[in-house]
């Protein structure tokens, strides 16, 4: 076992008989971003987000939020990332990944506190959402800097189903990649929320220096959200592909800032919602 999975036991029922069985499940935990920053009376500290998450790779997940949320823009905003295992006075909680920023990093601690009400989960989105990504300083990709081949686009399920090892023990995290144009998976992670899992791939790739990230697509193993959406967007990949459905908002925001969204990306089909020219 690894810090992703526990061992317990279970009874399985198969028609008529009952086993009792050792197996595996994966390890769902909070994990508490704190934030460092500057302000005119000095340097504060403050949590702004508690997620369930699987544990591993927390600072990847970190900056990853950060970035994919704008509260940052590269790695030189960072001055450290420490994980630390004190219980917070605030919460309670104990699995804690504190970010300190750079003192040149101005933050409103109220507007992150109203944008992170306004999630896709809680139905506050459609146009305004829309427009505070524009905010953000998101911009619309380029449709002939990057191709990517239909060959190698129906390959990268089986390549990814391939890496996720906590998957083949658990049968139940979620995973994403980074690929490029070749079809090479750069950077893979997983999770028990597919959300997790691209943050954890764009903090990796903010610690690689590789964002934005417009030569490069990403993938993810269920469907594609208005939140996932918008953290590639973010990252400046031009192209996600799930081997789900997307949702309506999902192609909304592809199509707003021409990024290529793949669905249904099982076997040699798939369906093409927007942005169609990069596939060849």
């Amino acid at each position: 076992m690894n810090d992703q999975s526990l061992s317990i036991t279970v009874n399985k029922i198969r028609g008529d008989s009952k086993k009792s069985v050792e197996d595996c499940v994966s390890v769902e935990e909070p994990l508490e971003i704190r934030l460092g920053y500057s302000t005119p009376k000095g340097r504060t500290a403050k949590s702004i987000s508690i997620t369930m998450r699987t544990p591993g790779n927390d600072e990847d997940l970190a900056i990853g939020f950060l970035y994919s949320e704008s509260i940052i823009t590269c790695s030189s905003d960072i001055l450290s990332v420490e994980h630390s295992g004190y219980t917070s006075p605030d919460t309670g909680n104990h699995n804690i990944v504190r970010v300190d920023l750079a003192n040149h990093v101005v933050i409103d601690i109220n507007r992150l506190q109203r944008h992170f009400y306004t999630t896709s989960s809680c139905g506050v989105c459609g146009k305004s959402s829309l427009d505070a990504l524009w905010v953000t300083g998101a911009k619309t990709q380029d449709i002939n800097h990057i191709q990517f081949k239909k060959t190698i686009l129906i390959a990268i399920p089986d390549a990814l189903r391939n890496l996720q090892q906590a998957f083949n023990q658990t049968g139940g995290l979620h995973a994403a990649a980074a690929f490029d144009s070749q079809g090479e998976m750069l950077v893979v992670h997983e999770d028990i929320g597919r959300h997790n899992a691209v943050d954890k791939v764009i903090g990796t790739l903010l610690r690689q220096n590789k964002l934005p990230a417009n030569d490069l697509g990403l993938i993810v193993s269920g469907r594609a959200s208005f939140e996932l959406m918008q953290k590639t967007l973010i990252a400046g990949i031009p192209l996600l592909a799930a081997v789900s459905a997307p949702s309506s908002l999902a192609v909304q925001l592809a199509k707003e800032f021409n990024i290529t969204l793949i669905g249904f990306l099982r076997g040699d089909a798939f369906n093409i919602y927007s942005a169609g020219e990069r596939i060849i």
